[in-house]
């Protein structure tokens, strides 16, 4: 029984980010080719504007209305079905996938990720109260089952890296045909179709108890605000700040990472190297540094504590940058390749172990809700803020030049490391936490 619940969890989780693997990292590319690079930084400020309420109120739905696995399949529903329009917008413009009008893909776009990104915490919620009701410790028993999210992620990576479609119909894999899925709106339909293939799995799950309340309500925990309680506390108003500041860093490599790549192709000297063909493959090597680095999150939390494995976090996020800003794909391929081994460190030890820290600091009666404010925090105002702010960095420096983003990268690169930097510095000086082994949930 115990191998049967790992095993549902492990295929919701690989499902979970294999949707979001399919594009993330390479809807820059389809973007640009397309003729609207101007987007990119709106394509994931987006995810961060929808991440600032839509989380909370999913959550609320969830804690007190709708049960978190039903709530999780209609959310990926409904998600599936826009991205699966936005697809068809490309689609009906042509192989090189001119889209009609940039209100129209916005638009649909903005509704899909509106129900996307509440699943991220959505999804966290339904593992752990699976978790618990079978009996298992949720900080040494979720991180070999989120690992496969990742998995996940890297497969869909490669997938839309190497899958083609050519203009009389034909499919086959290549890594340099110009009709791969990583330039076109095909990343799109793999996107939309693993969705509504979560949501039909998510139905099947085993239910997850909503909490009810004997007594009676107040207004704000009738409506699932009482989460917000939680800045009362000192330590945990830093904890979400800083997650905050910190998300500003998170959307920056998944928006300019494989345009940036991309742009040495402009370049004689690096036109035909392997990495400049094939950045959504290279990017890939993140992924997977951040599937190993998942198992490693019980012994850093249960060893350091949290505080600490957020330093390590952000200062990776200082390397993470600094290495794409002095690196290339020729004889310097070897910084990126250090740098998205670096990434691993960097998302994991902040976002899966801020997600358990919250789950371990917070009563089960508002674990979605809480769950939905960590992800306010970070894949909301952080990230917004931070894409939006990166998305005008990037245009002082660097400028679209024949489908390609070229320009002082270099400068671009050290600019984002030093905020890294100057917010790891903070956060060492001004969160106070005494690491206690002992007080970790059973």
């Amino acid at each position: 029984m115990a191998r049967h619940i790992k095993a549902r969890l492990i295929i919701m989780n690989f499902l979970q980010f294999a949707i979001w693997g399919s594009y993330l990292t390479c809807v820059g590319n389809y973007l640009g080719n397309a003729g609207l690079g101007d987007l990119i930084p709106w394509f994931y400020a987006i995810q961060g504007i929808v991440s600032i309420f839509m989380p909370a109120i999913i959550g609320i739905i969830a804690d007190k209305y709708v049960q978190p696995q039903k709530m999780l399949g209609i959310c990926h529903l409904i998600a599936g079905a826009f991205m699966i329009a936005c697809w068809y917008l490309g689609y009906s413009s042509g192989q090189e996938g001119l889209v009609p009008g940039k209100s129209a893909i916005l638009t649909l776009y903005t509704i899909s990720v509106a129900f996307y990104m509440p699943t991220l915490a959505l999804s966290n919620t339904v593992a752990f109260s699976i978790l618990r009701e079978n009996g298992y410790n949720t900080v040494s028993a979720f991180p070999p089952i989120r690992v496969f999210g990742t998995i996940g992620f890297i497969a869909t990576m490669w997938f839309v890296n190497c899958a083609t479609l050519t203009q009389d119909g034909e499919f086959f894999f290549s890594l340099s045909n110009p009709f791969r899925f990583q330039y076109t709106y095909m990343q799109l339909f793999v996107s939309g179709a693993l969705g509504i293939l979560l949501a039909m799995y998510s139905f099947t799950l085993p239910q997850c108890k909503i909490v009810k309340h004997e007594r009676k309500q107040s207004i704000i925990q009738s409506l699932g605000l009482d989460a917000f309680k939680l800045f009362k506390s000192h330590k945990m108003a830093l904890f979400f700040i800083f997650s905050m500041l910190l998300g500003m860093s998170l959307q920056i490599t998944n928006g300019y990472a494989t345009p940036f790549i991309t742009s040495f192709k402009a370049i004689p000297e690096y036109a035909n190297t392997f990495g400049a063909n094939n950045a959504t493959l290279l990017t890939s090597l993140s992924q997977i540094s951040e599937a190993l680095c998942i198992l490693l999150i019980p012994f850093f939390l249960h060893r350091f504590g949290i505080k600490k494995v957020m330093l390590i976090a952000m200062f990776a996020w200082v390397l993470r940058f600094g290495l794409f800003g002095i690196g290339d794909p020729g004889t310097g391929v070897w910084m990126f390749v250090l740098s998205m081994i670096v990434y691993g460190v960097a998302f994991d030890f902040f976002n899966v172990s801020g997600a358990l820290f919250v789950e371990q600091e917070t009563d089960k009666s508002i674990q979605a809700s809480a769950q939905g404010l960590f992800m306010l925090m970070t894949n909301g105002i952080g990230a917004t803020v931070g894409t939006l702010i990166a998305g005008k960095v990037v245009e002082h420096f660097c400028h679209w030049d024949n489908g390609y983003l070229i320009g002082n990268w270099g400068i671009t690169w050290i600019i984002f490391a030093s905020y890294a930097l100057v917010v790891a510095i903070l956060f060492a000086i001004l969160f106070k936490y005494k690491h206690q082994p002992n007080k970790l949930k059973q």
